[in-house]
């Protein structure tokens, strides 16, 4: 089984040795996405909604360039700076896996790259 890298000037660019996503066999796999503005770099720090919008944006853009969508994920996991902020979370969150629910694990986090709030990963399948 051979791997495919994940890569889109639609999300941010990986701020580390690592790779937006990887496809291998049929599942894909995401790097965590902060809310960070694709052609800025900065953090959307205007909200925690809008902060949680644009990772999840993010990771949007990341399962299309590998032909995929929402829909096809069946995991994600959230990590979160100050779980006080759980509910406006799952608010957006809840925009965007309305019908579909993925399993999910959130856990709240010491720290995140670049101060962040709020990132999220996925596994989905093709």
């Amino acid at each position: 089984m051979s791997n495919k890298v994940i890569s889109t000037q639609k999300a941010p660019q990986a701020i580390g040795p690592y790779s937006q996503g990887i496809i291998a066999g049929n599942m894909i796999f995401t790097s965590g996405q902060l809310g960070m503005n694709p052609e800025t770099g900065e953090i959307v720090n205007t909200s925690i909604e809008d902060e949680t919008r644009q990772s999840l944006e993010n990771l949007k853009a990341i399962l299309s360039e590998a032909g995929a969508s929402l829909n096809n994920v069946v995991k994600t996991t959230v990590f979160i700076k100050d779980m006080n902020q759980f509910a406006l979370i799952n608010q957006v969150y809840s925009e965007y896996f309305s019908e579909h629910k993925p399993a999910r694990s959130c856990v709240e986090v010491a720290r995140l790259p670049k101060d962040g709030n709020v990132e999220i990963e996925a596994v989905a399948i093709l």
